[in-house]
């Protein structure tokens, strides 16, 4: 649960934890830029949120011992929530954090011939293969309380036609109890833009989207009052046999005006 890094990090598999020491070994970290290690040291390696600044946990050294203990101890509340909790927390293999966020670690067919690890007392974190491979990056967001899991969503925003400035939408899910926001930018010059979303009830039990254009003024030049395109969405993890759903019409989007839409997605 976070290993150390301090005097570890440089230190030799010998000298520290590593695939070899047992059948199994996973690791979770959540500190990799203070107390925890930042390199992979178990068969699988679960970087939460990044491995590093965990949410919920305070951003400043006035909080005190809470700021230095709190990143480093969600480690320990996320295993112990997995343990008393029926909702799984569950990660996707990345080469990093960046790529997982911007949407392009979707689903766990390599290396784990699609069955994507998950922290909790389960045999080889749930993963069916006879050899598992060793210093796996998987990445996953968590919320900022207990019980922690997300669940991970894909989102795309897909520009009636291109732009020649970079363009930010804000995107929210919002349910009966909850919402919560991702943002998109799409490069200048490119139609598509797509971004991974972490939301606390299940897609099916989201009852709206809303969407936001934020544009960027300058004060020589002022953006677009307006764009139009395509919104799409679909719930992770998602393999080459299944597709996202769209709103069937272009949504015209005003610049710093919430536009809502009603999400329809039924339950498995």
């Amino acid at each position: 649960l976070d290993p150390a890094g301090p005097k570890y990090t440089r230190a030799s598999p010998e000298e520290r934890l590593d695939p070899g020491d047992a059948l199994f070994v996973e690791a979770i970290h959540t500190d990799a830029d203070n107390f925890g290690i930042r390199i992979p040291v178990g068969h699988i390696d679960y970087f939460v949120n990044g491995g590093k600044d965990q949410p919920g946990c305070p951003r400043f050294i006035s909080a005190g011992y809470n700021y230095l203990i709190c990143d480093h101890m969600r480690a320990v509340h996320l295993y112990i929530s997995a343990l008393k909790h029926s909702c799984p927390i569950m990660g996707f293999p990345c080469a990093s954090h960046q790529d997982f966020l911007n949407g392009h670690c979707l689903d766990c067919a390599e290396p784990f011939l699609s069955s994507c690890p998950r922290i909790g007392l389960l045999e080889q974190a749930g993963v069916n293969m006879s050899k598992l491979p060793k210093e796996v990056k998987v990445y996953l967001m968590t919320s900022p309380s207990a019980p922690f899991c997300v669940h991970h969503s894909l989102v795309e925003f897909h520009l009636q036609k291109k732009r020649n400035r970079v363009t930010s939408i804000e995107i929210t899910f919002c349910s009966n109890s909850t919402k919560d926001t991702a943002k998109i930018t799409i490069p200048t010059h490119q139609e598509t833009g797509k971004r991974l979303l972490g939301h606390r009830v299940p897609l099916c039990q989201i009852n709206s989207v809303t969407l936001k254009y934020i544009p960027r003024n300058q004060l020589w030049r002022r953006d677009e009052p307006l764009i139009v395109g395509k919104f799409c969405v679909a719930p992770l993890p998602l393999n080459s046999s299944r597709t996202m759903s769209c709103l069937p019409w272009n949504v015209t989007l005003p610049s710093k005006t919430d536009i809502s839409y009603d999400l329809p997605t039924a339950c498995a």
